[in-house]
């Protein structure tokens, strides 16, 4: 019944949006042309019109592709408005590559902005609205799945927790099957009396497979919940094979109570189901496209807009301390890879052995009157934006460090080499959070890590922006 519906649901959503799209076009066409309804004459209408209202099944297949049509119980509306923003600027794209081919270069500029950002506000409209209307319908009792929960331990009484405190997603327990170890493990769990009393009234002691399949079959239980240890895998893989002979979907659900993996996920090698322990947004293909195409075009506009101040610095750096210009330094960037980092020289000259492991101080003797300037206001940092065009940097990431450091720290620090599964950045979370120079590098770390963990180019867009205001100049900038 429950698949039924959401077979439904998607013709409802396939069908709402080519009709919103539909509206978009027209939208479009009055912001261009002021007339609320297309032109009667064939030849404009073949010309302006019909090329858009040939795009609306691609932008259903685009929707489809992006995961628009999944089911909406438990997706962000955040998550939800990201990919119609993709969907609408690959499908402008293709629009944009079709027009080309068929030579129609007079094409109006303005109806194809109006069209992108009329299909982009709609549709988001469209789906947040419908998204409402379906929380409304779970939370009244109607469209909701009907679950059983089999094994009784912490992520058992987390996800009760979570059902009773997420009406729209449609949940009702019918009942939790456990052994007669239940009672001690419950006294043990630290969850709110009304989970615990939820909890109580709805378990059942079975400790017999073959009881269990008896309560499968006889109870209208749309979905199956398996929270056994992973001990118990024989059992596990039992319970799997009397769920798929009662036609009842079963779940296993992954309890990482002490955040070692905060984004787990599965995939396939072959036919082989393979659960990663943390999900990387920029190992994705075409987000590394987006990231490295901003990072080109940004630090490109960066080196013309700071070429100016770089002259500057370097007849500066020449005139008031020996040495050369640029200081070369080895840092570990992605994948554990050491590259040269180039900064300007802000330090005098020293012995190579000192440099590799002395950390930099407030007030270190070793800094020229205009590197400690330099290092204050992040001149020093500008030579980078060549290391970003070489591709050993980004523009937005973790910072890098040296080789010694990085021994150092990934004993003592936590998730601390999870930063060189990305590319490392001139700017980053941590340092527009005020984390940056002699600050905690354990506060560090867990910027990086959720700057790498939910990495999105609105992310990056922001970071941009907060950098302007308080990345540049830094207290703790030494």
């Amino acid at each position: 019944m429950i698949k039924q519906n959401q077979k439904h649901l998607n013709k409802v959503f396939v069908f709402v949006d080519a009709l919103v799209i539909f509206l978009a076009i027209n939208l479009s066409y009055y912001i261009r042309f002021g007339y609320n309804g297309f032109s009667t004459n064939d030849n404009f209408f073949n010309f302006y019109i019909l090329p858009l209202i040939l795009m609306i099944p691609i932008y259903l297949v685009l929707f489809s592709i992006f995961d628009l049509y999944e089911p909406y119980r438990f997706k962000s509306i955040r998550s939800e408005v990201a990919n119609i923003t993709k969907c609408n600027i690959l499908g402008i794209v293709i629009f944009m590559v079709l027009l080309y081919l068929l030579k129609r270069v007079n094409y109006s500029r303005l109806l194809i902005l109006a069209f992108f950002l009329s299909s982009i506000s709609l549709v988001c409209i469209e789906r947040i609205s419908l998204r409402m209307i379906l929380r409304s319908i779970r939370k009244r009792g109607y469209n909701v799945k009907h679950v059983l929960f089999v094994g009784c331990n912490n992520i058992t009484y987390k996800l009760i927790e979570q059902i009773e405190q997420n009406k729209q997603w449609g949940y009702v327990i019918e009942g939790i099957l456990c052994n007669e170890n239940f009672k001690e493990a419950f006294q043990e769990v630290a969850v709110d009396s009304v989970s615990k009393g939820n909890i109580t009234g709805k378990k059942r002691i079975i400790d017999d497979l073959s009881a269990i399949e008896t309560y499968i079959s006889g109870s209208n239980i749309d979905e199956v919940f398996i929270t056994l240890p992973f001990a118990d895998y024989d059992k596990i893989n039992k319970i799997i094979h009397i769920c798929e002979k009662c036609g009842t979907k079963c779940e296993l659900p992954l309890d990482f109570s002490d955040n070692s993996f905060s984004r787990p996920y599965i995939e396939e090698i072959g036919s082989i189901p393979v659960m990663g322990v943390r999900y990387i947004p920029l190992d994705n293909l075409f987000n590394n496209m987006v990231k490295r195409t901003f990072d080109i075009i940004l630090s490109s506009i960066a080196i013309i807009l700071s070429s100016p101040i770089m002259l500057a610095s370097v007849i500066i750096i020449k005139l008031t301390s020996p040495g050369p210009i640029i200081f070369r330094q080895e840092r570990v960037g992605l994948n554990k890879k050491v590259f040269t980092m180039y900064k300007f020289r802000s330090m005098n000259v020293q012995k190579p052995s000192d440099e590799k492991v002395e950390w930099t101080t407030k007030n270190d003797t070793r800094k020229t009157k205009f590197g400690s300037f330099m290092r204050k206001t992040s001149i020093d940092e500008l030579p980078q934006f060549f290391n970003v065009l070489k591709g050993d940097m980004s523009m937005i990431g973790p910072r890098p460090e040296r080789p010694y450091f990085v021994d150092r720290f990934k004993h003592e620090v936590p998730k601390y080499m999870v930063k060189h599964q990305v590319r490392p950045g001139i700017t980053g979370w941590a340092q527009v959070n005020g984390w940056r120079g002699d600050t905690s590098i354990d506060k560090r770390i867990q910027c990086d890590v959720f700057y790498i963990e939910n990495w999105s180019f609105f992310l990056d867009i922001k970071i941009v922006f907060l950098t302007f205001f308080k990345g540049f100049v830094n207290k703790n900038a030494y």
